[in-house]
């Protein structure tokens, strides 16, 4: 008698990342920063906007705030770079561009309909998160999305959205049945430190197979239109 069978079967939480894993924001993310670097007095061109920019690069998925307290120290300035780059991504979303990454919602669908529970997460703030869900609508598509402050304020590469889906669905038995996915090294990391079975990377965004299993992913997919797949559910 087989007393380990295969992990896909196991799976029965799947976490996914938005921008860039389950959505197509072309890039979004640096005018957004653009826009509230101009708000601190930061002036595109400039060293310290090339400075700032290449940090934005490289904690992709990671809690937008924690970003800026980073690159602006006090917190007064972190909470105005962040309400400013809100804003303007907000406004951005509203102009019609962003556009779900094909096969996504199919996947998601999928991957429900086989009996899996699937939770969106995200490093923006929650009117953000609504703002991308609502331009897609994608409201009712899930049944539970979370945002950085509903897990207590630590976003990525930190484990807590992971652990608060799993505490919020109670749709796993064992952390090892949880299947993590997205673009960015933080996804990876964030899906190792939860303890998930599957943590995959997806190079519809960020980053390329190489950082993405450097950073520990346990497989690597085109994109998320592959992972029911995966998780052995077609």
């Amino acid at each position: 008698m087989n007393e380990n069978p295969p992990l896909n079967e196991k799976i029965s939480l799947v976490v996914l990342d938005m921008a860039g894993t389950t959505v197509a924001d072309g890039g979004l993310v640096e005018r957004a920063f653009d826009a509230a670097a101009q708000r601190l007095g930061v002036e595109p061109g400039s060293a310290g906007h090339a400075e700032k920019l290449a940090y934005v690069r490289a904690t992709m998925g990671e809690s937008k705030i924690s970003v800026f307290r980073h690159l602006f120290g006090d917190e007064d300035a972190a909470q105005r770079a962040n309400k400013a780059f809100e804003e303007a991504y907000g406004e951005l979303v509203d102009g019609g561009l962003i556009a779900p990454v094909p096969g996504a919602r199919e996947a998601i669908e999928a991957l429900q309909e086989a009996g899996r529970t699937v939770v969106l997460t995200t490093g923006f703030a929650r009117v953000t998160q609504d703002a991308i869900l609502d331009a897609l609508g994608w409201r009712d598509l899930v049944g539970l999305t979370l945002c950085p402050a509903d897990a207590g304020g630590r976003g990525r590469p930190y484990p807590d959205m992971v652990l608060a889906a799993l505490l919020r669905t109670g749709a796993a038995d064992d952390v090892r049945q949880i299947a993590v996915a997205g673009d960015t090294a933080y996804d990876m990391l964030t899906g190792r430190r939860a303890g998930a079975g599957i943590v995959a990377g997806v190079l519809t965004g960020a980053q390329d197979t190489a950082r993405l299993t450097e950073a520990g992913a346990t497989h690597v997919l085109g994109s998320v239109a592959e992972l029911p797949s995966l998780a052995g559910v077609i």
